[in-house]
Order: C-alpha cells, then structure tokens, then sequence
C-alpha cells in the first residue's frame, strides 16, 4: 500500500477534533466516555490500525465538533496516549496529549457494592491517586480501582 492509499483509507477532515493514538481495546470506552453515538456530526471511528508506538491503535475523527478540554481529558483514564488533534481548514490548528484530570464526576461506577453511589441517586467522584497515577480512588468510600479497569457508566 502506497502513502496515497493510506491517505485515502479515511477521509480528510476539514474541521474538527482527531483523536489518534488510543489502545485498540479501549476505543468503544472512549466513544462511550465521549457520547459519541449521540452525536449528530460526521463520525469516523477506526480500530486495530498500525502504530509504530502502540502495536495496533484506534482513532476517532468528528467533525465539525470541537470538544472542550475537560471533556476530551477524561478519556485519559483509559487511553493515557491518547493525543487530541483540532483540525481547522484541512490542517491541525492544534496538537495535544490528553491528561487525567483531577476528579472524574459521573463517568465511573464505584464497583463497592456498600458504596453510597450504588445505593443512592447521586453521581459517582472519583479523584487521581495522589501517589499512583494509574489508580483512581472513590471520594465517598475510599475504593480504589485501576484507571485502566475502570467500569465506565
């Protein structure tokens, strides 16, 4: 396959949000994370691609759809190498990792099942491992659970 078949394969997107570099298996965590079924803009999903760094790799391409920082960072929790692209007028305007954020409102479920949330109508808060960036910790019991493991709601 030549550079231009490659190019080819997905097409070129005049504006948007790329975001390229996700694990193969925790790309539909991150459609899910980012509610991109709801969505009513042009949306190109692509697993299992080659990457020199990840082996195999995901990307996600909308269109036409600029994500504010704090949503696109939540995908951090499970695809740490995730790099965010905004696109304006077939170029990349802008270029970034994704980072953890701090706190995490409502997008994970505290799997203890003696925890408030699963026993209440109230959203879920998970905060970063001070000392582990790989575990988040529920606010209200204390639970742990590996980012990477995380059941997302």
């Amino acid at each position: 396959m030549t550079k231009t078949d490659k190019e080819m394969a997905v097409a070129a997107l005049e504006s948007g949000t790329v975001i390229d570099h996700i694990p193969s298996d925790a790309l539909f965590k991150c459609v899910k994370i980012l509610r991109l079924a709801e969505m009513p803009h042009k949306l190109t999903i692509g697993n299992n691609l080659e990457s020199g760094r990840l082996g195999t790799k995901g990307i996600i391409k909308v269109a036409d759809t600029f994500f504010p920082e704090a949503v696109l960072n939540r995908i951090a929790l499970i695809a740490p190498s995730a790099v965010v692209n905004i696109i304006r007028d077939y170029k990349v305007a802008e270029k970034r990792p994704v980072s953890l954020p701090k706190q995490l409102r409502g997008i994970v479920k505290c799997n203890n099942p003696k925890c408030i949330t699963n026993n209440e109508p109230m959203a879920t808060i998970f905060e970063a491992d001070a000392d582990n960036s790989a575990l988040i910790r529920c606010r209200y019991c204390n639970h742990t659970v590996e980012a990477a493991k995380a059941e997302i709601l």
